[in-house]
């Protein structure tokens, strides 16, 4: 996926859900790019991807901590709400629409 394809992605899932501020561009180099999308709700999400090693991050940051991230360093695994720091694997890889969708779910359980 190239760095336009994934930045679309990201825009397209934030202006549709109910919990997503828009995305800002922090860091935009010629192979990858570092997003920050704001919450309604507290914190917010940073998103890394390297267009060249395909290497995606998603972190949902409260009070300057992880507190649910989902990447794929090493095998795509979660960070889970209950103990950030652990890394359970995971069987697929994981969209921006997904990361968003188990924040939404988290929130409401």
């Amino acid at each position: 996926m190239t760095l336009a394809e994934f930045i679309q992605q990201v825009y397209i899932v934030a202006a549709a859900s109910p919990i997503c501020g828009i995305p800002v561009v922090r860091r935009l180099m010629p192979t990858s790019l570092n997003l920050r999308v704001p919450l309604t709700i507290d914190g917010f999400v940073e998103v890394f991807y390297n267009e060249q090693t395909a290497t995606t991050a998603y972190a949902l940051i409260r009070g300057g901590q992880r507190v649910f991230g989902v990447d794929n360093t090493g095998g795509w695994h979660v960070h889970p709400f209950d103990d950030p720091a652990r890394h359970d694997p995971l069987p697929d890889e994981m969209s921006f629409a997904d990361f968003i969708a188990a924040i939404e779910r988290h929130r409401h359980s």
